[in-house]
């Protein structure tokens, strides 16, 4: 059995080895120090056997996930935040995680269910999933994912909303749209929707749009900006350019000078104050896909937005029957 030694600074200072694997640990006290190195042997010999899914809770398995795993994802805050709330929900997060079963997730996705919308539910499970599942491979916690035995709900309806013209002029008007230079928050608000239905880019992509990627009658995103992690070239019709050169000497660095929170939060504010509901600033990419599906062919679209398939622009093109109907007569 290992002893804790003293150092000279006072500290207490103990080594351990178990099959061949050695740790370390400095403590303020002797106490604490022998107390680790107890913990520490168990868990190195569970290493070794295959079985640390025995001395592992699941709430372990979320925080190790948390600090090791989202740092390195691009939406790391968001998942931050989703993980911290898996602990306020009905999960057996003190359960060793080897014990963990697929009846113990599924009451969990029904408890959900029962408050949640399933697109939100099946982002947390496939969270979830991807947390067992690094533990599983990874870390060599788990034997198997007890996810591969839960049933998902159905995919959601995908949105089919495209906001009407009124709206957009409702909106513009409330938001304090002019067609000179921008000098305040609401109008850069304003001149952000209006590009957003002129190209259909994402909110995230606007608002990371920089001086340096305006090239004229396009504009560069860039891998780090985009969803997906893949760059691309944003064609832009003059009055696209136009809107853009309205934000001249708003922002030194960024196009809009906005922040996707803050983006979010005003746009919200201003639908309020302009009497509107029932449409999201990405429906903007929604209504900008089925606008420009009439003028562009189906590869130009996806090239422009970003997709990698053609069946995507069924997602976004939402014309009604009587639009179609129209372009017949």
């Amino acid at each position: 059995m290992a002893t804790p030694v003293k150092t000279a600074q006072g500290t207490w200072r103990i080594q351990i080895e178990v099959k061949g694997q050695r740790d370390s640990f400095t403590a303020p006290t002797k106490r604490e120090a022998a107390e680790w190195a107890a913990r520490r042997t168990m868990e190195l010999r569970a290493v070794a056997s295959g079985e640390v899914g025995t001395l592992k809770t699941l709430r372990d398995a979320l925080r190790q996930y948390s600090r090791e795993v989202t740092p390195t994802k691009r939406g790391w805050q968001k998942e931050t935040i989703r993980l911290a709330a898996f602990e306020r929900q009905a999960l057996p997060l003190d359960k060793k995680l080897q014990a963990v079963t697929a009846a113990d997730v599924a009451a969990w996705r029904d408890a959900r269910l029962k408050v949640n919308a399933r697109g939100s539910v099946l982002r947390d499970m496939t969270l979830l999933s991807s947390v067992l599942e690094v533990a599983r491979r990874d870390w060599g916690w788990l034997s198997g994912n007890p996810m591969g035995d839960v049933r998902r709900p159905a995919e959601p309806d995908h949105r089919e909303r495209v906001i009407a013209g009124w709206e957009v002029r409702r909106m513009l008007r409330a938001l304090g749209w002019a067609r000179g230079p921008v000098r305040s928050v609401s109008g850069s608000v304003a001149q952000c929707f209006l590009l957003a239905l002129q190209t259909g880019m994402r909110a995230g992509e606007l608002c990371g749009l920089r001086w340096d990627d305006v090239r004229g009658d396009y504009v560069v995103l860039h891998a780090g900006a985009t969803k997906t992690g893949k760059g691309r070239h944003v064609p832009l019709m003059p009055t696209a350019q136009r809107t853009i050169e309205r934000m001249r000497g708003f922002d030194d660095d960024l196009v809009f000078g906005l922040t996707s929170q803050s983006l979010d939060a005003m746009f919200r504010k201003y639908r309020r104050r302009a009497g509107l509901d029932g449409f999201t600033f990405h429906d903007s990419r929604h209504t900008a896909a089925t606008r420009l599906a009439g003028r562009l062919h189906v590869l130009d679209l996806c090239r422009m937005f970003g997709w990698r398939s053609t069946t995507q622009a069924l997602t976004y093109y939402n014309a009604t029957a009587s639009d179609i109907a129209a372009r017949l007569r």
